[in-house]
C-alpha cells in the first residue's frame, strides 16, 4: 500500500509539473519555477493550488475570494524566500524534518479518519517539526503546541505532548471536535484550522457576527476580510494562520516546483 500510494503522488506531480495550469483563461508554462513566475502566474499556481489542497482536505470544492488567494500568495512567497539560504532557516532543513516525521504524522491522522495533510503541515506553521520546550509553566508544548491544559483535556501528561504520535492524535481529535462545532459550514475544515489557533467556541461566535447572505460562502474569506473589526490577537496573528497553512502544504506537496528535490511530504 505504501508503494502504491509513492507511485501515486509521483503520478500526480508528474502531471502538476508536465500539464500546464488553465485557471481564469491563463496558462503557466510546464515545468515552471515559482521564482520564475510573474506575480499574476504566482496567483494562479497558488489559486489552483490551494483549492486542490482544499478538495483532499475535505472532499469538496472550497469558494476562496480572490484576496484570500492573494493573502495564501504572500505567505507561500514568504516562505519560498526561505529556500536556499544556508542556514537554519533554510526552509529545505524545515522540509527535511517534516519528512523524517511524515509516516508518523500521516498514519496517526489516517486511523482518526481525518486527511493526513493537517497532520503534516499544522506542525510545519506550528513548530517547524521541532518538540519546543514552553517558553513559560503555562506556555504551549511539542511539536503541535499544545498548551498544557487543552493536552490535559485530551488524556495527556505534560511530558506525554512531547511524544510525537500521541501529540498528533490529541491533534487530530481536537480537529474533529472543531469540525463538529462548524459542521454546518461548507468550510469546517479551515474552520477548525482557525480554531486550533484561536478555539472553535471564540472563533463560532465571531462568526455569528460577522457572517452573512453575501459572504457566507466563505467564511474564513469574511473573517479575514473583516480583520478590521476583530481583536488585536487576531489581526496580529489567527489572520495568518490558515493562508500559512495552504501556503505550507502547498510547498510540501510541489517541493520541486519549489526548487527543492524531494517527493510531496503526502507520499512518505
Amino acid at each position: 500500500m505504501k508503494t502504491q500510494r509513492v507511485l501515486m503522488s509521483l503520478v500526480s506531480m508528474f502531471f502538476l509539473t508536465l500539464t500546464a495550469l488553465h485557471v481564469s483563461g491563463q496558462t503557466i508554462p510546464p515545468g515552471k519555477q515559482y521564482e520564475d513566475m510573474s506575480r499574476s502566474e504566482r496567483l494562479v499556481f497558488v489559486g489552483e493550488q490551494a483549492r486542490r489542497i482544499a478538495r483532499e482536505m475535505s472532499g469538496s470544492e472550497y469558494e476562496f475570494t480572490a484576496d484570500f488567494e492573494k493573502d495564501i500568495q504572500r505567505a507561500v512567497t514568504q516562505y519560498a524566500e526561505r529556500i536556499g539560504k544556508g542556514s537554519k532557516t533554510d526552509l529545505r532543513v524545515v522540509m527535511e524534518r517534516g519528512r523524517a516525521h511524515a509516516p508518523t504524522l500521516s498514519a496517526v491522522f489516517r486511523a482518526r479518519n481525518v486527511s493526513p495533510l493537517f497532520g503534516l503541515y499544522i506542525p510545519w506553521i506550528e513548530s517547524e517539526y521541532k518538540n519546543l520546550e514552553a517558553s513559560g509553566p503555562m506556555g504551549a508544548i511539542g511539536m503541535f503546541q499544545f498548551l498544557p491544559a487543552t493536552g490535559e483535556r485530551y488524556g495527556l501528561t505534560t511530558q506525554e505532548l512531547f511524544d510525537v504520535a500521541r501529540s498528533a492524535d490529541a491533534a487530530a481529535r481536537y480537529l474533529l471536535d472543531s469540525m463538529q462545532v462548524f459542521s454546518s459550514d461548507p468550510m469546517k475544515e479551515a474552520l477548525a484550522l482557525l480554531s486550533y489557533n484561536r478555539g472553535a467556541q471564540k472563533t463560532a461566535r465571531e462568526l455569528k457576527v460577522l457572517l452573512n447572505d453575501q459572504n457566507k460562502r466563505c467564511s474564513i474569506c469574511a473573517m479575514t476580510a473583516d480583520r478590521s473589526k476583530l481583536d488585536e490577537t487576531f489581526r496580529q496573528e489567527s489572520v495568518f494562520y490558515v493562508p500559512r497553512f495552504f501556503a505550507a502544504a502547498i510547498i510540501g506537496e510541489n517541493p520541486q516546483v519549489f526548487g527543492v528535490q524531494m517527493q510531496p511530504l503526502s507520499s512518505h
